[in-house]
């Protein structure tokens, strides 16, 4: 049994908020690249450059690359022979986030009551979903989630009988009542099957997967490949002003579902789609 300081545990987590708000993953920037070669919008080309300078700047002079620094969204990968110690996992992650927010000067965007909202003033409490695997480690993303985006995903119980294509273009529709909103271009993550809140799981973890990488399974790749030509053919553009770049990719995820039913999820992923990293290893104290 290899154990985890509660200490190590604040202390990345305070880090990741920091770098995933300051620093664009190059996936992403070599996306903008690639778009900025086949966008024939002058205005779309423009935006994409002021995009790449944004995100240059924000690495640089280590300053949120937007305004909106999100709510702190966690996945937790621990070993189930990993023993924490010195305090609660959870109570970790959320002082974590806490002086991360403090300490990098990024916007605080949490109410404490849905109704009332009265800001809690630290950014606290993070969203965190937790998977319990083999091994003695601890695997954190943090992935900060502005509401631009968030605000644009949607969800459809679909019937069995709709079939593939109902699913394509509901999420296609989704993409188009977005418009220029989620800040495009755009990463689409889309989840189907399971349950309501499994799709919507697999539609947001689906997002931390790197631009340009594909579903393994064949057939779900083409169907990414698919979806992602008819989105940047409704021609919404960078930024909402027109182009062929609405989105840099989209990320399908599938899972077991009922016979009764096909949970369809979409959650968008804004230009500066942020994600950081670390694994931390137990060991013997």
């Amino acid at each position: 049994m290899k154990k985890l300081l509660v200490e190590e545990i604040v202390s990345a987590v305070e880090c990741l908020c920091m770098e995933a708000n300051y620093n664009l993953g190059s996936d992403i920037m070599a996306g903008f690249h690639r778009a900025l070669k086949d966008e024939r919008s002058p205005l779309g080309q423009e935006v994409l450059e002021r995009l790449i300078e944004n995100a240059q700047i924000a690495h640089e002079e280590r300053v949120p690359m937007c305004q909106d620094t999100g709510m702190a969204v966690i996945f937790v990968e621990i070993g189930q022979d990993l023993h924490v110690v010195g305090g609660g996992l959870t109570e970790a992650i959320n002082e974590g986030v806490r002086r991360g927010y403090y300490q990098g000067y990024l916007r605080k965007s949490v109410v404490a009551d849905p109704f009332e909202r009265v800001n809690t003033g630290d950014n606290t409490p993070a969203v965190i979903h937790y998977d319990i695997v083999p091994g003695d480690s601890l695997h954190l993303v943090v992935a900060p989630k502005g509401f631009g985006s968030e605000n644009m995903g949607g969800l459809k119980m679909c019937k069995p009988s709709e079939g593939l294509e109902g699913a394509m273009q509901f999420v296609v529709d989704t993409v188009d009542r977005a418009g220029g909103n989620p800040c495009p271009p755009i990463i689409v993550g889309v989840g189907v099957g399971g349950t309501m809140e499994k799709a919507t799981f697999l539609a947001k973890k689906s997002l931390l997967r790197e631009v340009g990488k594909h579903n393994p399974e064949v057939r779900l790749a083409e169907i990414e490949e698919v979806l992602l030509e008819r989105i940047n053919r409704l021609g919404i553009g960078p930024q909402g002003f027109g182009g062929v770049t609405t989105a840099l990719a989209v990320n399908l995820e599938v899972y077991p579902t009922h016979i009764a039913g096909m949970p369809v999820a979409v959650n968008i992923g804004c230009h500066s789609t942020r994600h950081k990293e670390i694994t931390l290893q137990g060991r013997d104290i």
